[in-house]
């Protein structure tokens, strides 16, 4: 049997997970995209890319054994949506493209999504319900927290560490660490988008430009 996968989200970040998920399907895996969810009320009921909208409450009713993924970009909202998930009692499914590289040192947490075009090289440890968007690259020894989000196009170097719920802009570049001194972005930091890191974050900042350098206030 195919598992059901309910997507938190019906907007456009969404609709993509439902693309990449067919996309998943096509490929041999026994996955199939059944709804999305969205908790705006104005919005349920209809169908959205041949799928319907419904509210969390009917998921287990319409669609028992469903595991849901978030379509939701932004980190605190993620978190949030996938407590409530939880707490429905739902589970949470980890979606991968089929287009992919990747060796089998990495470890994925549950609820994780990697679009199509990624690389992600050797012994990497990816959160719960991390987000890696479209075309990312992602090095040795790298780190990423629960929650965190790599928009398309973000170069993450060696012996990096990324924080809880940290969000990373279109086209920015991490520069490696060392194993002994890694760079780390804090928990809740912002990397702007085309921003070039070169040393750590700390938690809660937002860096922009080449280099980066934090936001002054």
């Amino acid at each position: 049997m195919r598992t059901q996968i309910a997507i938190y989200g019906a907007g456009g970040f969404g609709r993509e997970l439902a693309w990449l998920v067919e996309a998943c399907r096509q490929a041999g895996e026994a996955v199939q995209p059944v709804c999305f969810i969205d908790d705006e009320v104005r919005h349920q009921g209809g169908e959205l890319n041949g799928l319907p909208v419904i509210a969390l409450e009917e998921v287990s009713r319409r669609f028992p054994g469903a595991c849901v993924v978030s379509g939701i970009g932004a980190p605190r909202t993620r978190e949030l949506l996938m407590s409530k998930a939880s707490v429905a009692g739902l589970g949470f499914a980890t979606v991968i493209h089929p287009r992919t590289e990747r060796s089998r040192w990495i470890e994925i947490g549950e609820g994780t999504v990697i679009c199509a075009g990624n690389i992600l090289t050797t012994n990497i440890t990816l959160g719960r319900h991390v987000q890696i968007n479209l075309d990312c690259t992602i090095g040795h020894d790298v780190v990423i927290g629960d929650f965190a989000t790599l928009a398309p196009g973000v170069h993450v170097s060696g012996c990096v560490q990324l924080g809880h719920r940290v969000y990373v802009g279109t086209g920015a570049v991490l520069i490696n660490g060392t194993a002994d001194s890694p760079i780390v972005i804090g928990d809740d930091a912002v990397v702007g988008a085309g921003a070039c890191v070169t040393k750590s974050v700390a938690p809660g900042q937002t860096v922009v430009g080449v280099p980066a350098r934090p936001i002054t206030r």
